[in-house]
């Protein structure tokens, strides 16, 4: 009985940390969408910035010199959707795993980029057991989806 109240109260919390995960993405999106970094030069300005505060032969300046400044546009609009289509996926329990790993993407290319810091681990790290868990059969559109299209890998 008491493994099955630990394992209760251990899927609550998971699933309450995925509700705060797609709520920082939500919050990253909507942050970017309002301050209009979709059509203007404000994310390469940041990256350009970064760049003059990083050691000159690393691989963060490798990669924003050669990749994310030359792409900034295109890296603000895949940020931005991406962030969107994570949040949404998250809190509804639509491909759980396949979102997981999208923020996982996007989590590692913000530490390569030079922006790391102390909460990217954590969301590394959650985002593997995103990934791992089925927690959109716990909660959210997966276990449903699953029944009806079993070989999709999107609903596993």
């Amino acid at each position: 009985m008491n493994s099955h109240l630990f394992k209760k109260i251990g899927i609550v919390f998971f699933l309450l940390g995925r509700y705060i995960f797609a709520a920082f993405f939500l919050y990253g999106f909507w942050h970017k969408l309002v301050k209009g970094w979709l059509w203007s030069d404000l994310m390469q300005g940041f990256f350009i910035k970064r760049l003059g505060e990083l050691p000159a032969n690393s691989f963060q300046a490798y990669y924003l010199e050669h990749f994310a400044i030359p792409l900034a546009l295109p890296i603000a609009w895949i940020v931005t959707v991406g962030e969107l289509i994570i949040a949404l996926g998250l809190f509804a329990g639509f491909a759980v795993r396949a979102n997981a790993a999208l923020a996982l993407f996007l989590v590692v290319n913000f530490a390569a980029g030079g922006y790391y810091n102390l909460s990217l681990p954590p969301f590394m790290a959650f985002s593997v057991l995103m990934m791992v868990l089925p927690s959109g059969h716990w909660l959210g559109l997966d276990k449903q989806l699953h029944l009806k299209y079993p070989d999709a890998i999107w609903f596993k």
